[in-house]
C-alpha cells in the first residue's frame, strides 16, 4: 500500500499544513514508535504547498524532524522574508501599477506584480535541503516528490517531478509531467499567485516559458498522486470551504477590489480540489460495480481520499492580524480594500507574519489530530503491507 501526501496552495496560509504535519508525525510515532521515516513516500505540492511539500519530502527519513523543521521556519515568518516590504520595493511597484493604467503605452516599464518576492528566493536557498531529494529517493524512503506550475506561455501544466524509479511521464489535455531536478525556481514558479508575485521563467525544450501559480485552472490536483501509484491519499488544504454568509454580513456598498479578488482567489485555490475528491469517489463507485477479471484492464482502481482543511474561517482570523503587516504593505492593500475586515480574506494570502502563522500552526495541528483514528489506521495498514509500498 501506498501512501501520498497531497499539500495544496494558499500563500500565508499554508503554514496551517506545518501543524497539520506536525500532529501526523506524533500519531505516525504513536503507532510506530520505532520507525522514523514518513509514511508517505509521494509527496505532491502545488503553490506554497510545493514549498512544503519539498521541504517535507528532503526529510523523509525522519517524518518528525522534518515537520519540526516547518514548523520552525513558519513560526518565524516576516513578511520582509517573502516579498519587499521596504518603501522602494512597495512604492515603486505601486507607482509602475499606477502609470500603466494611467498612461497605458506610454508607460515606460509595464508592471509585473504587486510585490517583488526577491527575498523568498534567498529564503528557499537558506531553508531547504535540495541535495536530499536524491539521498532520499536512494534510500527508498522517498519515491516521489512532484511540484505542479501553470505556464502562462502554452496555457499548460506541467507538474515537475524526481522519483527513484522510471514513472511514465503521462500527457492529458493541458497537462503533462517533467522528470527534472527540482530546484527552488520550480518552487517559486509554483508559488507565484497571479498578480501578487511575478512570473518565473523556466527552460522547457530549449525555451524559455513563464510559469505561475499551479493552482491556477488546476482541474486534477491529485492526478499526479495516483500517477504515482499512490492507494490513498491525504490532502491537506489552506483554505476552509467557503461558508453560507450571514444576512447581517451583507453590505449594500460596492465591492473593493479585495473582496472581488478573495472570490477570484477563494476559486484558485479552494474549488478544484473539492471537484476533484468528488471525482475520484464517483471512480471508487464504479469500480465496485466491476467485476474482479475486468478491473485491471479498465484503467481505473479504486483510491481513498481523506482531507484535512481548517475548520475554522482563516479571514477572521486574518482580520485579527491585519495591523502586524509593515505600514508599507498596510498602505498597498488600503488602495485596493484590503486593510479592511471585510477583505480580509485577500490580505490572509499574504499576511506572513509569526502572530499569524503560529495560531494557524495550531488549528492545523488541532484539526490532523481531530482525525487522528482514520490517519493512525491508514499508516497501521500501510505498515503491515510492507511499510508504505517502499
Amino acid at each position: 500500500m501506498r501512501l501520498a501526501l497531497v499539500l495544496m496552495g494558499g500563500g500565508a496560509r499554508a503554514a496551517y499544513q506545518a501543524g497539520a504535519l506536525q500532529a501526523l508525525a506524533s500519531i505516525a510515532r504513536e503507532v510506530a514508535p520505532a520507525q522514523r521515516a514518513s509514511p508517505f513516500t509521494v509527496v505532491c505540492g502545488t503553490s506554497a504547498g510545493a514549498i512544503n511539500a519539498t521541504s517535507i519530502a528532503s526529510h523523509a527519513d525522519d517524518f518528525a524532524r522534518g515537520a519540526e523543521r516547518l514548523v520552525d521556519v513558519w513560526s518565524g515568518m516576516r513578511a520582509n522574508h517573502v516579498y519587499r516590504t521596504d518603501w522602494p520595493g512597495v512604492v515603486g511597484a505601486g507607482a509602475r501599477w499606477l502609470a500603466a493604467m494611467t498612461f497605458g503605452w506610454a508607460a515606460r516599464r509595464s508592471p509585473r506584480a504587486l510585490f517583488d518576492n526577491a527575498p523568498l528566493a534567498k529564503l528557499l536557498h537558506e531553508a531547504l535541503s535540495f541535495h536530499r531529494i536524491d539521498q532520499m529517493l536512494g534510500s527508498r524512503a522517498l519515491h516521489a516528490l512532484s511540484v505542479t506550475a501553470l505556464s502562462y506561455s502554452s496555457g499548460r501544466h506541467l507538474t515537475f517531478y524526481q522519483a527513484s524509479e522510471p514513472i511514465h511521464a503521462w500527457r492529458r489535455a493541458q497537462r503533462t509531467a517533467r522528470m527534472v531536478e527540482l530546484t527552488p525556481a520550480h518552487l517559486l514558479a509554483s508559488s507565484a499567485i497571479p498578480y501578487v508575485f511575478p512570473a518565473v521563467p523556466l527552460e522547457i525544450d530549449g525555451r524559455h516559458e513563464y510559469f505561475g501559480d499551479g493552482s491556477v485552472r488546476q482541474i486534477a490536483p491529485l492526478s499526479p498522486a495516483i500517477h504515482f501509484g499512490a492507494d490513498r491519499i491525504l490532502v491537506i488544504g489552506a483554505a476552509t470551504p467557503r461558508p453560507e454568509v450571514p444576512a447581517v454580513e451583507l453590505q449594500d456598498s460596492y465591492p473593493s477590489l479585495a473582496q472581488i479578488g478573495q472570490q477570484v482567489l477563494a476559486s484558485v485555490f479552494l474549488d478544484a480540489i473539492g471537484a476533484d475528491i468528488e471525482r475520484i469517489e464517483h471512480v471508487n463507485r464504479m469500480v465496485l460495480q466491476l467485476p474482479h477479471a475486468v478491473e485491471p484492464e479498465s484503467g481505473w482502481r479504486h483510491v481513498d481520499v481523506l482531507a484535512i482543511a481548517p475548520s475554522e474561517r482563516i479571514e477572521l482570523i486574518a482580520a485579527r492580524h491585519l495591523k502586524r503587516l509593515p505600514l508599507t504593505v498596510r498602505g498597498l492593500l488600503g488602495a485596493v480594500g484590503g486593510n479592511r475586515a471585510s477583505g480580509a480574506s485577500f490580505a490572509s494570502y499574504l499576511l506572513f507574519e509569526s502572530e499569524f502563522t503560529s495560531e494557524l500552526i495550531e488549528l492545523g495541528r488541532r484539526d490532523a489530530l481531530a482525525r487522528r483514528d482514520e490517519v493512525a489506521a491508514w499508516i497501521e495498514q500501510a505498515g503491515a503491507s510492507g511499510h508504505a509500498g517502499r
